[in-house]
């Protein structure tokens, strides 16, 4: 009988966890649909100065990758148009971009109240020098996404746009690009390079759980470049200089990761 009891204990123990858990997701959740509906309702300016950005001659990005090209000699984004136009084929697109693009918002911002959910979820159960270091962890968990995601757009979604936009196999085929088209790719790009650069997070749980070596990551450091490299030059120009742009910050990321993972290791070493 006593087993049973203590079974039963433990059930809603479960249980009651599982219910804390529902109400920390529920609380991410609302986050992420309030600032969609914020997205929702500023529609002229997510849209004209943030989603059709990377299309204007005049962004950021391109008129300092010009100067810097023009220093030193050559004339890489330098231009004064961008010869594509985005077009809508379907009914329901442009409402339906709306919606998604104010989803994809919503997550980009709710991003960091999200992580501190579920952190609140996991915090009971660590020990007081799991929560120093737990907490830490969240912090660059949250500040290298948004990173990333600045990242993304201003360096990867601007070279892929001005890259894709202007290619042409003969000057007769003018480029009409749709409008989801060329939103895939903005949102694409810039939440695939918020999630790349919590490659260090993720290099640090896998050494704690011991899946992950600093000598593993030592050992595959070329191939590690070839991949970077070959990468990169799918989503940018082919030009030296957007290369090495795109490359450079990633393989710091790489090596942030290994030192990550070696200091687990030790701690790891010295307490054993």
């Amino acid at each position: 009988m006593a087993s049973t009891s203590n079974q039963d204990k433990n059930e809603m123990s479960f249980l009651d966890h599982l219910e804390e858990l529902r109400w920390h997701l529920v609380r991410a959740a609302i986050a992420i649909l309030v600032f969609a509906i914020a997205a929702f309702a500023f529609k002229s300016f997510i849209f004209n100065e943030v989603i059709f950005g990377p299309k204007t001659p005049g962004f950021w990005t391109y008129e300092q990758i010009c100067n810097l090209s023009s220093m030193m000699g050559g004339d890489t984004f330098c231009f004064d148009e961008m010869p594509f136009i985005l077009i809508n084929t379907e009914m329901s697109g442009q409402f339906s971009t709306h919606m998604w693009v104010s989803i994809v918002a919503g997550i980009i911002v709710a991003f960091p109240y999200v992580v501190f959910e579920m952190w609140r979820f996991v915090k009971p159960g660590l020990h007081e020098n799991e929560r120093k270091n737990g907490s830490k962890v969240i912090f660059f968990t949250a500040l290298l996404f948004i990173m990333g995601v600045l990242f993304g757009y201003y360096l990867i979604a601007p070279l892929s746009v001005q890259f894709f936009g202007t290619y042409t196999v003969d000057p007769s085929v003018a480029n009409q690009i749709r409008l989801s088209s060329y939103i895939s790719m903005v949102t694409s790009t810039t939440l695939a390079s918020g999630l790349l650069f919590e490659l260090p997070v993720l290099a640090y749980f896998f050494s704690v759980i011991g899946l992950l070596t600093p000598e593993w990551m030592r050992k595959y450091r070329r191939h590690a470049v070839i991949v970077v490299l070959v990468l990169s030059a799918i989503i940018t120009p082919p030009d030296i200089l957007s290369q090495i742009l795109v490359t450079v910050p990633i393989m710091i990321l790489y090596e942030v990761s290994i030192s990550l993972s070696s200091r687990v290791n030790k701690r790891k070493k010295a307490s054993a």
